[in-house]
Parts: C-alpha cells; structure tokens; sequence
C-alpha cells in the first residue's frame, strides 16, 4: 500500500513540475524580446538622443527637437504623442519590456514618476543631443553633460528610496544604454552653417567624438554602473532625409555621412575594447553594440523583414519631415507597419523592435550580460 502510494504522490509530482514548466514557457513565448537572463536585471537607464528619448524635451518650447505632438504616438498605448520620436514604442521601452523590467521606460523629467518608477529605471535622453556639446547648441537642448547631472540626482532619490547598499546594488545590476552620434555626424558635422567641418577633417572629429564617449562612459562607471551598452552610429546616410538632402537625384544613400559613422564605430569600438582590459573591473561589462549593418540590411532588404518602403517616412512625402515638421498639418500612410521609417529620421516601432531584439540576444550571447 506504502509503494502504491508513493508512487501515487511521484507521478503525482512530476506531472506538477511538467505543467509549470509548460506554463512558464507559455508565458515567456508572450514577449518575442524577453531573455532567458533578465531576472538579474534590476533596472534599465537610457541616455541618449532622439532615437531613445520618451519626453524629456516636451517642455522646451524653443527647440525644434520635439515630438509630443500629433501623428506622433499614433500607433502609441491611447494614441497619444507623449514625445517619443515614432508611431509608437521607441527603442528604451523595447529594451525595458525585453529585459523582462516593465513595458514602457518613463522620462526623468515626468513629474508623475514613482518610487517603483525610479528604482526600475528612467530615460534621460534628449532629441537633438550628442556627444559633442556644441550639437547640442545647434538644437537648442542641454548638452550630455546636463543628462549626467541628472544622473547624480536620480542617485541621490534612489538612496533616499532605498539606502545606499541597495542603490548600489541596483545600480551594478542595470542594464545602462548610451544612444548618440547620428545628431553629431549629419546636423553637426555635414551642416553646411557649423564650423566643425571647418575645424576638423573626418578623422580628426571622429577621434574628438570617441573622446568624449570615452570620459562619458568613465563618468558612469564611476557612478556605480556596471553594465553599459554603448550602441554605434546607425547607417545615417541612408536615412530618407539625408537621402534627400546629400544622395542626388536618386536618392542614395549619402555614402560621405556613412563613411564617418563606419570611421567612428571602429574607433569606439577599439576604445571601449581599451577600457575593458585597461580601466574596469573583472565585474563589469562594456559593449559595443553595432546597429549599423543590422539596420542596414533591413533598410536594403525591406521584404524579408516585412517592409514595402524603407527610402520614404509615413509622415508627410516622407523625404524631409522630421520633429516639428512632421505635424498634425501632415498626412500619414495608412500602415506603417509597412514603412522602416516613421518620419525621415526615425525608424517605426516595427523596425525598432527587429532591431532591439537582436540586440538583447547580443547581450547574453556575444556581450556576456
């Protein structure tokens, strides 16, 4: 009788342990992004430009780098503009949801933000900024420097939430985004009114750009942080506005812009190779993270990844509106699930999410995260 059941109670225990199991993969199959990692991470902060921003310019009425207008946020959680720089999801809330955080990653400058809010991480990042301080004067926003002090404070409330052992903690087991250069290289460096192209030739700037990435990425180190992806310049010459604006009559890719962005990932690259073996510690993690032939391909081969335009935006013609040219007097496409771009400088959500996706996976697989 005590054999039959023990049996009983065994069969009865395996099958228990084979239903969860099925339900947790059931419930992990809910997310294409989330990783099989990411309950060691304890938050996700952004810093960056446009590409990652979540509202952090909305009050800054004098810059034309803004977005919390309408279409923008047209495919968005209420069909709302909130401004981030899309139709919908921008790559911060991507990466929070796959990272397995939470669904959307706030800005800092949301004065509704909780203390649950806080300790799960916030975007710092600003539309028109970049490394260089003086791209950030062009687009009338505070320079990167500004996004670091910021950084302080949001430690300082974080003590205040948690005490200092467990920020600390919080800290080292984020994940930390830094998202810049594309402003830099097309409205900086290929702006016909900027005296940087004056100043420096191609390599001279790149090396001047990989120097403040370098001090930006020491600075957060210093802070606590102890995994930091830091993502390349995208493919920006064959972005539809710098299509129209330098790739001719047929609009092609404006292959000058490219060349730096190529100039510029080897160089940051090969710096942030530096700081792993010479500058941090055995337990952090420095990546560079290239989106530039990710994106590229998609860009070239829009029906594989389920595109039918990838030269033109769903805003208005799609050849130059961005930000405040890209308003509610514009007409969109009707899907922009069939469009890589949303305006002629931002990807749609759909994009974002091919690429953020393979990202996540690059950050346990190649990056060990």
């Amino acid at each position: 009788m005590r054999k039959v059941m023990w049996r009983y109670w065994t069969a009865s225990f395996l099958v228990i342990c084979v239903l969860n199991k099925l339900l947790l993969i059931s419930e992990g199959s809910s997310s294409d992004y989330v990783s099989s990692s990411s309950s060691s991470v304890s938050a996700v902060i952004m810093f960056g430009d446009s590409i990652v921003d979540t509202g952090n310019n909305n009050n800054n009425i004098l810059s034309p780098a803004r977005s919390n207008f309408p279409p923008y946020g047209r495919d968005f959680i209420g069909s709302k503009p909130t401004g981030r720089y899309s139709n919908g999801k921008v790559p911060s809330d991507l990466f929070a949801e796959g990272l397995g955080v939470k669904e959307l990653l706030p800005p800092y400058a949301d004065p509704n933000l909780t203390p649950k809010d806080l300790l799960t991480g916030v975007c710092f990042a600003v539309g028109g900024v970049g490394y260089d301080a003086y791209t950030s004067k062009l687009a009338d926003v505070p320079a990167l420097s500004d996004q670091l002090e910021k950084f302080k404070e949001y430690i300082e409330k974080l003590k205040g939430i948690a005490g200092e052992e467990k920020t600390k903690m919080i800290l080292s087991n984020s994940i930390v985004f830094v998202v810049l250069s594309s402003n830099d290289i097309a409205n900086t460096y290929f702006n016909s009114i900027s005296i940087r192209r004056w100043q420096y030739d191609a390599s001279s700037y790149t090396d001047l750009l990989v120097k403040y990435a370098t001090d930006f990425i020491k600075e957060l180190y210093g802070l606590g942080t102890r995994r930091i992806g830091v993502i390349g310049a995208p493919p920006i010459g064959c972005v539809p506005s710098q299509r129209t604006m330098g790739g001719g009559l047929e609009r092609n890719c404006y292959d000058e812009e490219n060349q730096v962005a190529i100039m510029f990932n080897s160089k940051l690259s090969s710096s942030l190779d530096y700081l792993t073996k010479h500058y941090v510690n055995h337990d952090a993690r420095l990546a560079y993270i290239d989106i530039y032939y990710p994106l590229l391909h998609v860009i070239q081969n829009p029906t594989q990844y389920g595109f039918k335009i990838s030269k033109k935006g769903c805003c208005g013609t799609g050849l130059i509106e961005a930000a405040k040219t890209c308003n509610s007097l514009d007409k969109t496409c009707v899907d922009a699930n069939d469009y890589v771009f949303w305006d002629a400088y931002h990807p749609t959500e759909k994009a974002y999410k091919i690429i953020v996706k393979d990202i996540i996976k690059s950050l346990y697989e190649v990056h060990n995260f």
